[in-house]
């Protein structure tokens, strides 16, 4: 991409807070973006195949609210990016990342994360200590199991689709605020999904298909007209 096109884009986003450059073949994060710590709000460089962020300028744009990095090769997260204490969205699908560094819980504004197709073999603990976090997408990667951890987690939503898991822990029925949990297409066998899930729980959509079990041995369980309940209840609330 020639200079002069960057240029423009950097005196675009100047004006609006805005720098989006997708699908241009860029291997590395723009360095012009230096004369923008102060005033970028948004960041969207999906598509390309950049390898690494800069530790010494990520963590310097301190209004920055929503950055995507959806379909690149990033392997690792520096542990600068945790200084962005205004980010609400974090997009990330379709790269390479096995885990998230150890300061992440310190993103405290993050509302939404998406790590949709990439390496982790496990749910980073750091998510738990994430307080205003609303939504978070941790499907299509290599995941095995649900620890005790997830009692913490204050997401609404937590996608865990095409995995491996074949254990959850029964803390996640104490997830204070979890409304939709979605496990298809992993390795549960009926007898690991804990039943509190069904009857002690605040989850009204609970998404199985695709696992080692038929549905209807799931309507057979105790707790299930519990759990039918709430989902009637929220239905109704969206109708």
């Amino acid at each position: 991409m020639g200079n002069s096109a960057l240029r423009a884009h950097v005196e675009t986003a100047q004006k609006t807070g805005v720098f989006q450059l997708k699908d241009r073949g860029l291997t590395e994060f723009p360095s012009e973006l230096q004369k923008l710590t102060s005033n970028l709000r948004t960041i969207d460089l999906s598509n390309n195949k950049i390898e690494s962020l800069p530790p010494l300028l990520i963590g310097k744009f301190i209004l920055l609210k929503s950055l995507s990095l959806n379909n690149n090769k990033l392997t690792v997260l520096p542990e600068e990016i945790c200084n962005l204490k205004k980010l609400e969205t974090l997009s990330l699908n379709n790269n390479h990342l096995r885990e998230l560094p150890s300061t992440f819980g310190q993103l405290s504004a993050l509302k939404t994360l998406s790590l949709s197709g990439n390496q982790l073999g496990a749910l980073p603990p750091q998510l738990c200590s994430l307080r205003h976090l609303d939504v978070v997408d941790l499907s299509k990667n290599k995941i095995r199991s649900i620890p005790d951890i997830v009692g913490e987690l204050q997401a609404i939503e937590l996608n865990l689709n095409q995995n491996q898991i074949s254990q959850i822990s029964v803390k996640i029925s104490c997830c204070p605020r979890l409304k939709v949990l979605r496990l298809e297409e992993n390795c549960l066998e009926l007898s690991m999904l804990p039943q509190s899930i069904l009857s002690d729980s605040q989850i009204c959509l609970l998404a199985v298909e695709g696992n080692l079990f038929e549905i209807k041995k799931l309507r057979e369980l105790e707790g299930y007209d519990k759990y039918m309940e709430r989902f009637t209840a929220t239905k109704k609330k969206f109708a």
